[in-house]
């Protein structure tokens, strides 16, 4: 056999497509073409002359070959991520508190679990979350009560650095005796006559009115619920529509408790990105919590997909 061509990079590929159980969804997660993805995998089994893969209907296994190279990656890459975080410690050192701020009331499915990864590796930092919904939790960074917000748009202003989280699809959920759940997906009209059940926001902050009704001039009776599993009681018990992201809806459906359509033929989608305070935006403890919030969301969300790097911007700019 011809000397190895294996690099960290492919053991960096091979366990991210056993998280997400796929090649796209792993190029996602690595921020490549689903094609590089592909391409690393073909120059390992023309390598090894055997297939690491076996692609089907019910998704993709690994071969005898490609769970030895997967096992070698679960005992290697976490002791090279262990190494490079210490010796990032080591060169910046110190860390900080680190305050979050929310505006979206489902944010917590993926929230709690991305904190609890990111305890681990940065037990030294005093993490938080500023309790209550926030109708401008940007508006905390300036005065100081908060490190990082998550917010939906990310707009230039003075001070504060924006990364892209990742996006992902809000879907109409309505009750399954609804003449509504026959449809292949839902147009603006349907809601004309319908109760809209949502979280206690403003208006414009609800992609589904902003994106959805608003532009067809559709505006619904309203009615508001705090909790995600009282709003789809009430949908489930015909007192209304609404619409969710789709991971916040898929226990659910999974369920069969409500049904899930598309808004629109294409489907509505929506963005979440992490606002910081401009001046910490760069620290390795910063960073590394936005790395870990994007990639447990990718590996464990419903209806998300990643956002591209080049749409983050930072800084000194003016506001507009």
């Amino acid at each position: 056999m011809s000397k190895s061509i294996l690099e960290l990079r492919h053991l960096r590929t091979l366990l991210a497509i056993d998280q997400t159980g796929g090649l796209s969804r792993a190029a996602d997660l690595l921020h490549l073409t689903q094609s590089a993805v592909s391409h690393q995998i073909k120059a390992l089994e023309d390598h090894f002359d055997d297939a690491l893969l076996n692609r089907s209907a019910g998704g993709t296994r690994f071969t005898p070959l490609g769970m030895q190279l997967l096992t070698l990656a679960r005992q290697v890459l976490p002791e090279v991520d262990r190494v490079e975080l210490n010796i990032q410690k080591m060169r910046v050192g110190g860390s900080g508190p680190l305050r979050i701020a929310v505006e979206c009331h489902t944010c917590f499915d993926w929230l709690m679990p991305s904190m609890d990864v990111y305890r681990e590796r940065w037990p030294e930092v005093e993490l938080d979350i500023v309790s209550g919904f926030h109708a401008d939790p940007v508006g905390l960074l300036h005065r100081g009560e908060a490190e990082l917000a998550i917010v939906s748009e990310a707009q230039a202003e003075q001070g504060v650095a924006f990364e892209p989280l990742f996006a992902y699809e809000i879907v109409g959920v309505v009750a399954n005796e609804s003449p509504l759940a026959a449809k292949p997906w839902l147009e603006p009209a349907d809601f004309a006559d319908e109760v809209l059940i949502t979280y206690p926001v403003p208006d414009d902050m609800l992609d589904v009115l902003r994106h959805f009704l608003h532009p067809a001039n559709v505006r619904p009776h309203r009615r508001s619920s705090e909790l995600t599993v009282a709003l789809l009681q009430l949908v489930a018990s015909k007192r209304g529509v609404s619409a969710l992201p789709r991971w916040a809806v898929k226990p659910y459906v999974d369920r069969q408790y409500v049904t899930q359509l598309k808004l629109g033929s294409k489907g509505l989608q929506a963005e979440l990105h992490a606002a910081m305070v401009a001046s910490h935006a760069h620290k390795p403890y910063m960073q590394d919590f936005v790395r870990i919030m994007r990639e447990v969301s990718l590996k464990a969300l419903e209806g998300v997909r990643a956002l591209s790097n080049d749409r983050s911007f930072s800084g000194n700019l003016s506001p507009h």
